[in-house]
Order: C-alpha cells, then sequence, then structure tokens
C-alpha cells in the first residue's frame, strides 16, 4: 500500500535535518561552531590580570564555544581608551569600571542595563552587599562587582610592641600617641614615620566618609544632591585629620616616592601604620618585609561612631554587545560574579566577596587579615560619586591648602563645597 504521507514526510524529516544542521553550526560549544568572541577590558594591576586570567580560562572551559580576549591598559590611560572605542564600536564587550564612574559611563552612553530577566534587581539586593546599590540608577542596574573593598588601619606588628603598645589603637587617641611615639626625625627631616599619610591614596575617603561623620556631619544630602560638610563639624573633622602633619607631625606628605609609597613605606618599615583598602593585602602579602596586621579603623571625634568607607570595582556590558555577544557576555558577567569567582579572587586579589552568603562565612569573619575589613561591612558607606576623579580633587585640594598653604580648614571647606555642589548641580540638571 502507498505510503501518503510520503512526501510530506519526506519534507519534514529533510526540514528538521535542514534545522537540526543549522542548529549544530550555531549553536556555541558544538565542534566545528565558530566560538563567539567577546572583548574584557580592565586596568593594569598584576594580581587582578593574574584573576581574571585564570578566571577566564575556567569559564572558557565551561563555555567552549565563547572565547574571551582580556586586555588591560594603563590606570591613567583606561576612562580615555574606553571613552575613545566604545562611541566607534570597538573596544569591549563587558568592561571593568570604578563604581564612582558609573554615572559618567551611563550619562556617556558605554554601557548598557543589566538585562532584568538574567539579573533581576530584588535578587541583587538579597544576595549582594548593601554598597552595591550604588550601581543602580535610574532604577536600573548597569553593573556587577566580584568583590567589595572597606578600608583598614595597617600596622607594624613590631614597632608597635616595642612602643609599648599591645596590638593596634582602637581609639583615634591612641593612634596619635602611637603615631607619635614611633615617629622619628631630625629637625624637619623624616627617618621614619608614625603614619603615612595618603591624601591621594584613600585618606580622602577617610576624611569624607569616616572623621565627618564622626565628628557630627554627613558629607552629603541622603539623595546625593547636596553637599552637606560645609559647617563648624566637617571643619573640625578636616582639621584633625590636617594637624596629623601640621601639629603632631607624625607624617609628612609625599614621605615615600610613588602614587603607592605610603604602602611601600610600610612594607619597607619606614612607616608604623596606614590606611588602606583590602585590595593592598595582596600587594603587602607578597612584598612586605616586616611583620604587620590589619585592624578596623579606630573610633574618636565627639561621636565615637565606626564608620568606613566602601568601593568596589564593577563589570558592566557596553552598548557594543548585541545579539550572540550579548548572551555571551551574560553568561561571562554572571561567572564573574557568582560565589566560585569570588573565593577565587579573595585567595588571589585579597578582596572581599560582595555576596553576603560568603561575607557572612564565620571563617572568613575569624580572618586575622580579612576579618576586619569584612567587619566593617555593615557600617561602610559607598560615596555616590557622580564624577569620582573632579570630587576626588574638590577633597584633595581641601587637604593640601590647610597643609601646603595653612588656610584655615573653615575656608578650605567652604571652597571646597562651593565647588562640590556645582560638579552635582551640573550632573543633576542634566537627569531632570
Amino acid at each position: 500500500m502507498a505510503d501518503r504521507h510520503g512526501p510530506i514526510r519526506l519534507v519534514a524529516w529533510a526540514v528538521a535535518t535542514a534545522v537540526t544542521m543549522g542548529a549544530i553550526v550555531a549553536a556555541p560549544g558544538v565542534a566545528g561552531a565558530s566560538p563567539v568572541t567577546i572583548t574584557y577590558w580592565q586596568y593594569e594591576y598584576p594580581s587582578k590580570v593574574k584573576a581574571i586570567n585564570e578566571l577566564i580560562r575556567q569559564f572558557e572551559a565551561e563555555n567552549p564555544g565563547i572565547k574571551v580576549v582580556h586586555q588591560t591598559f594603563p590606570y591613567e590611560a583606561y576612562n580615555q581608551r574606553v571613552a575613545a572605542s566604545v562611541p566607534a564600536g570597538r573596544g569591549p564587550d563587558v568592561v571593568n569600571l570604578f563604581y564612582g564612574w558609573l554615572p559618567l559611563y551611563v550619562e556617556s552612553g558605554y554601557l548598557q542595563p543589566l538585562p532584568p530577566d538574567a539579573f533581576p534587581p530584588a535578587q541583587i539586593e538579597a544576595e549582594f552587599a548593601p554598597m552595591v546599590q550604588a550601581a543602580k540608577l535610574d532604577g536600573k542596574y548597569w553593573a556587577l562587582p566580584t568583590a567589595v573593598r572597606t578600608l583598614a588601619l595597617f600596622y607594624n606588628k613590631d614597632m608597635l610592641k616595642q612602643a609599648g603598645f599591645q596590638g593596634a589603637p582602637a581609639t583615634w587617641d591612641e593612634f596619635l600617641k602611637a603615631a607619635e611615639a614611633l615617629t622619628e626625625r631630625s629637625d624637619s627631616r623624616f627617618r621614619r614615620v608614625g603614619f603615612a599619610v595618603a591624601p591621594n591614596g584613600q585618606d580622602h575617603h577617610l576624611v569624607r566618609e569616616v572623621l565627618f561623620r564622626q565628628w557630627g556631619t554627613a558629607p552629603y544630602s541622603e539623595d546625593g544632591r547636596k553637599v552637606t560638610y560645609d559647617n563648624p563639624q566637617g571643619a573640625a573633622a578636616l582639621g584633625f585629620y590636617t594637624d596629623w602633619v601640621t601639629k603632631y607631625r607624625i607624617g609628612v606628605l609625599n614621605f615615600f616616592p610613588g602614587d603607592s609609597g605610603y604602602r611601600d613605606a610600610l612594607m619597607q618599615g619606614l612607616a608604623a601604620m596606614i590606611v588602606d583598602g583590602s585590595f593592598a593585602v595582596g600587594s603587602i602579602k607578597s612584598g612586605a618585609r616586616v611583620d604587620w596586621g590589619v585592624a578596623e579603623l579606630p573610633t574618636g571625634g565627639p561621636h565615637p561612631l565606626r564608620s568606613n568607607f566602601g568601593s568596589f570595582w564593577a563589570n558592566g556590558i557596553t552598548r557594543n554587545a548585541r545579539g550572540e555577544k550579548l548572551d555571551a557576555a551574560v553568561k561571562f558577567l554572571k561567572f564573574l560574579t557568582s560565589e566560585k569567582a569570588m573565593r577565587y579572587w579573595l585567595e588571589v586579589v585579597g578582596e572581599i566577596p560582595a555576596r553576603r552568603a560568603l561575607a557572612d562565612d564565620p571563617a572568613l569573619r575569624k580572618d586575622p587579615v580579612y576579618g576586619p575589613f569584612i567587619a566593617s561591612l555593615p557600617y561602610a558607606h559607598a560615596t555616590f560619586f557622580v564624577d569620582e576623579s573632579g570630587q576626588r580633587q574638590v577633597m584633595l585640594d581641601a587637604i593640601n591648602a590647610v597643609i601646603l598653604q595653612g588656610v584655615p580648614p573653615a575656608q578650605a571647606l567652604a571652597q571646597a563645597a562651593q565647588r562640590e555642589q556645582k560638579i552635582l548641580d551640573d550632573f543633576w540638571a542634566k537627569r531632570r
């Protein structure tokens, strides 16, 4: 008997075969298929470069249809390269950026919002540290971090012990007492500093988010639109910090050469204490010639509360990622923000995990190095910068005006507030 459905079945078989063959050609990870190539950019930082190279190797092993090209650039040239490449349709599909740059990246159109079906906002806020909400703008998330950072006091254990101190100072009064005892100088020449001041390092964050709050003033309004530190409390906090150089003489600007000179001074036994971020742990572990420790930042001032500065580098997806590149970029970003990647990042880079589940790990909280950073997470403030570079310079200029030119702290702070308010006003005026 003739099969009256034969031709139909033949056509159906041919279509199915064609579809299957097409699927084989298009499907990533199947032998013979061309891999989807995406490009990842970050700035040059040895421990981060090493970590990303290994994470890419692991990711590509799990996703054989995707290839990730990793490119790095000097920090000073990084934003310029992004600005020159992304608008022209070149450069990265996934880009690493400091969270304080995010408003400018969004404003400039470099990023696309994270797809909410892949990164639901409610899930982000439930699973990540609260400071990650600084990556949310206009109700959308634009980037996510692998790790977050807080500040801590790094100290030379032997120096403090020799000076009669058992452990790190817990208050600013104890800090000053220890730093004065450990400073060695002949007239104006310092042989050793009790504290390596670094306004351009992390000290401008120390003034803004720690001392201002401990002296009784928030740096900005809740909505991030107004500067609120131009008051007697803010001036007293700035004066307390600049007195470390001008009055107590426990340190001096540019004591040790280089952008990380303050850190190098600690590692070489020429500074008793520094304030630095958890990102410095990897460098200090590998380079220090002294026995060092880490402690939470001291309390002090009229309002001896604990405060800290929190920050993070995040990974965002640029507007260049479309179609299969976007799918690959989403997969890569999910991998970079997984618990597995965060544990590896902690081990290699020394930055603490961004996911709450890992930050609450009892073993990590008890760790003598990472514990103080993790303990600081609940009271860390991630400044909402609309122009991180410009706002940082404003605070640096205020500090330098007091130290180098003898400008009264209140006057320096009033000038800073006026300049910074204009930066905020210009940014928010564009978003009305």
